[in-house]
């Protein structure tokens, strides 16, 4: 049965602290120069409904980067456009590559199409999770503060596929998490409900980001209008401005608490240019590591 990565709650926390522990040596190594070529002779194909910069790149480099092969396919590029049944497409491209990488809209299509692949599904990407970019953020973390178990984290805005997977990363790391979300913007509610009772610390849910961000080791934030809900952004600026990360608000944060931005960045929205620019913010060492994750999760889902 193929090994795929759907949502964080596929894997234990030894497994998921394997990816970020391969991840932060494949990263040491490349930055001694050391070439990796254990992947050679093995293709990745990539499904993006959604489009992207970052999460395409990063995976692309990291595909190269351990001597492997790509085949990129946008939404139009396939036949998920004509309505052919994932199950068709599942079962034929996996008779093409080695491993798939989608970026999608709906949680069911990376399920359905691990369903009855033969070979790995990796979620780069659903409305519901965002599991590899939430490893990169955990990385960036270990790297800025060690172990993540004893430190606070807040996440400030939207209940986003973002705010989702840091809800199952708490529950899965045993970390504390206290999110702040607008009415009417919470995180899934069921995803929310399972991870209280599977948590070993509090993950609370508050409308107000200052009582959010007191004491915390960690500030995480996203943009206030996701993709595909652009249409919403005139009055989710509205809504989201007292959720926006500025110096005031991270007054009530630890000294030298992170702030952590998984990029694209709204300056000015959800977080003011000084603070994405300040030594607080790795938000592009956090944009790296991506690249790093990515080769850790396809060296083990294709190698071991």
């Amino acid at each position: 049965m193929a090994n795929h990565l759907l949502s964080l709650w596929d894997f234990d926390k030894d497994t998921l602290a394997s990816y970020i522990m391969r991840a932060i040596d494949l990263k040491k190594e490349s930055k001694e120069g050391i070439h990796h070529h254990q992947l050679a002779g093995k293709v990745m194909g990539m499904i993006f409904e959604k489009p992207s910069t970052r999460t395409r790149v990063s995976f692309e480099s990291a595909m190269y980067g351990l001597g492997g092969q790509v085949i990129y396919m946008s939404g139009r590029d396939t036949q998920l456009a004509r309505n052919e049944p994932l199950k068709d497409m599942a079962r034929v491209m996996a008779r093409y590559v080695d491993i798939v990488v989608v970026r999608t809209f709906g949680q069911e299509v990376v399920e359905e199409l691990a369903r009855y692949s033969s070979v790995p599904v990796i979620n780069a990407l659903t409305d519901l999770f965002h599991p590899c970019q939430i490893l990169s953020d955990i990385m960036t973390v270990v790297e800025q503060k060690g172990s993540i178990e004893k430190l606070k984290i807040a996440w400030v805005g939207d209940g986003n596929n973002m705010a989702n997977t840091w809800i199952q990363a708490a529950s899965r790391f045993g970390f504390e998490l206290t999110l702040a979300c607008p009415e009417g913007y919470d995180p899934d509610p069921a995803i929310l409900e399972r991870a209280k009772k599977e948590a070993g610390k509090p993950i609370i849910l508050v409308r107000d980001p200052a009582t959010a961000v007191m004491d915390a080791d960690v500030v995480n934030c996203d943009v206030w209008a996701s993709m595909g809900k652009e249409d919403e952004q005139e009055k989710r600026l509205q809504v989201f401005q007292p959720y926006q990360v500025n110096r005031e608000l991270l007054r009530d944060a630890k000294p030298g608490a992170v702030v952590l931005h998984c990029l694209p960045a709204h300056r000015g929205e959800e977080i003011t240019d000084d603070v994405l620019e300040g030594s607080q913010c790795p938000a592009f060492d956090q944009a790296e590591n991506k690249m790093h994750i990515h080769k850790a999760i396809l060296e083990k889902h294709l190698i071991g």
